[in-house]
């Protein structure tokens, strides 16, 4: 820009700009990080679909060495990109209805399901749609954990979920004092000193699997069970990433009565897709920028200081059951996690 120009007066030019670009929405990065320029983004004519598998097949993916990572799709210039859950500790993922945001979770856990051996993730899923994630029912003996006395490890039924949540509190605490007693300060250490056998009176202690929360629709828990869940998930929000427990939360729109402040401070890293006002992409983002995204997949990954636009990964519903198929016909546990 000439010297003299505020920033503020070319961001307010945004829709005159679109127009004169005949362009379907644009985002304008202001200031460019690390330049003295200011960045103008325009979306592609052409939109090109990201499959899961030219994601998963990259190097990148293969040897990375986090220990969590989620293929989460492709950078505007062409990159596979790659987040490591256990850094981000919890993820809030927030989009308007058909916008993308069931498949982003799918992406999350096919990607997971790829890398991380039965021993060391399990998880407990979250679906009060009833439908989005049953076709991981196949995995239960060896991805996922449940109560001793559910029926289904997939929670549906919003009652049942405070009883998980607590159950997952409990856990946590438990974990503590493991870590505690081995001395040590995170998972990743405790498990290196127990396989290695350095802990003392090791008959107390066991090896931890990494616990992911999946929740679909956190709005709709809310609205049925208030408070009751509130408790639980700002608590493991606030302390469970010591010891392993991840959550990734998808909502329509994160407002106050749906999200309160306390648990939103602890999830740090917020991924959105499209949304209708700028207003909402304010509240999932605390920046502009969502609102003026193409949809179908297209999405901002915010991990506190920059934001980052991404192509979601797409995974179909075939390509989710044969996953599923090909782990559930090899050898298991005798029963999901408990």
């Amino acid at each position: 820009p000439a010297p003299g120009v505020r920033i503020s007066k070319i961001k307010n030019l945004e829709d005159d700009i679109a127009l004169s670009l005949a362009a379907l929405g644009i985002r304008i990065i202001a200031p460019m990080p690390g330049k003295g320029t200011i960045g103008i983004e325009v979306p592609n004519q052409h939109p090109e679909m990201v499959s899961m598998r030219s994601v998963l097949a990259t190097e990148k993916f293969q040897n990375t060495t986090m220990d969590l990572p989620i293929a989460l799709g492709k950078t505007i210039s062409n990159e596979v990109f790659i987040a490591d859950l256990a850094k981000m500790p919890h993820l809030l993922v927030a989009g308007a209805t058909g916008q993308g945001k069931s498949v982003g979770i799918n992406a999350i856990l096919v990607s997971l399901l790829y890398k991380r051996h039965p021993a060391e993730l399990k998880f407990v899923l979250v679906d009060p749609k009833k439908v989005e994630l049953t076709l991981f029912r196949k995995i239960e003996r060896h991805f996922l954990a449940k109560l001793p006395d559910e029926a289904d490890a997939i929670i549906t039924d919003t009652k049942k979920v405070i009883n998980t949540l607590n159950s997952l509190c409990i856990e946590m605490d438990q974990r503590y004092d493991l870590l505690k007693d081995a001395q040590v300060r995170n998972l990743k250490e405790y498990n290196v000193k127990f396989v290695n056998r350095k802990i003392p009176n090791p008959e107390k202690h066991r090896f931890l699997p990494f616990i992911v929360l999946i929740v679909d629709e956190f709005a709709d828990l809310m609205m049925t069970a208030g408070k009751e869940v509130e408790m639980p998930i700002a608590r493991l929000a606030q302390l469970a990433r010591a010891v392993g427990i991840h959550l990734v939360i998808a909502t329509q729109r994160p407002s106050v009565n749906i999200i309160t402040g306390t648990i939103k401070a602890n999830f740090p890293a917020r991924l959105a897709f499209r949304v209708l006002s700028k207003i909402d992409s304010r509240t999932i983002l605390d920046a502009g920028g969502a609102d003026q995204l193409i949809g179908r997949g297209d999405m901002l990954l915010s991990t506190g200081s920059d934001l980052i636009r991404i192509q979601c990964a797409f995974v179909d519903t075939p390509e989710v059951e044969k996953i599923s198929d090909f782990i559930g016909n090899q050898r298991g546990y005798p029963s999901a996690h408990m």
